[in-house]
């Protein structure tokens, strides 16, 4: 099995600090075991250290665990989580589902109940990685990156993004990140704007659009920004690029 990292995000330390040695004692899955006292902390650990999976409880100062969680998301950075709380209404329950949450426990919870919930996981995880191992094509490339990369050059014109690329390849987007940067060497979005800004070179050569009608049907929404991405991959404006003025 591989190694991989757990974050467990708790205000009461007692609760956190037991999680963390009684997991660390009884698996030898994970390379590292953050630990985090308040919301704030937790979204530090995910930005600088991206681990793999997170138990983090609702209620917690700074930010609760719904907040840490959506903005992980926002940032395409989130892990695989599972939710530890003593809130038991199925309002939370839902909010949580709905963030990409693998599962919800209600405190008091036994030490032992979490640990089955992540060999659980893990589990998971190893059947993912076993599965993009398996499926390599002629090029190298894990399925789930020829998946994603057929859907950007599909739906490129269309408002996409890293959370709808990963909601299609039924994964998390912390994941699809990671592995997409891993495969390709470029972020996300950084392959999105190439495969737009050529698609925007072939309908700058067709000379049948105006530039911010060419901007729109690449995909991007504002012209400004289209411009700036334009030169930063062709190193001219679209203008230049469109009269042959090479610089």
């Amino acid at each position: 099995m591989s190694e991989y990292s757990l974050l467990l995000a708790d205000d009461e330390e007692s609760v956190l600090y037991g999680m963390q040695k009684y997991i660390i004692t009884h698996t030898n899955c994970f390379k590292n075991v953050y630990c985090a006292n308040n919301g704030q902390e937790a979204l530090d650990v995910i930005i600088k250290d991206r681990p793999d999976i997170m138990i983090i409880d609702i209620e917690m100062p700074s930010k609760d665990g719904l907040q840490v969680l959506r903005e992980a998301n926002d940032m395409g950075i989130a892990p695989r989580t599972i939710i530890l709380s003593g809130y038991g209404t199925f309002d939370y329950a839902q909010k949580a589902l709905r963030l990409g949450v693998k599962d919800y426990l209600l405190k008091p919870v036994s030490a032992r109940d979490i640990l089955q919930k992540l060999n659980g996981l893990l589990g998971k995880l190893e059947e993912e990685a076993e599965s993009e191992t398996e499926t390599e094509a002629e090029d190298g490339k894990p399925l789930i990156i020829q998946r994603t990369v057929k859907y950007i050059k599909e739906n490129y014109a269309k408002d996409i993004s890293l959370e709808s690329a990963a909601k299609e390849a039924g994964i998390t987007g912390g994941y699809l990140s990671a592995v997409f940067r891993q495969n390709m060497g470029v972020g996300f979005i950084d392959y999105l704007n190439r495969v737009r800004i050529e698609a925007a070179c072939s309908y700058l050569r067709d000379n049948k659009m105006k530039v911010y009608e060419v901007a729109h049907y690449s995909g991007f929404h504002d012209e400004k920004y289209f411009a700036r991405i334009f030169r930063k991959e062709t190193g001219v404006t679209p203008s230049e690029y469109r009269k042959g003025i090479k610089i």
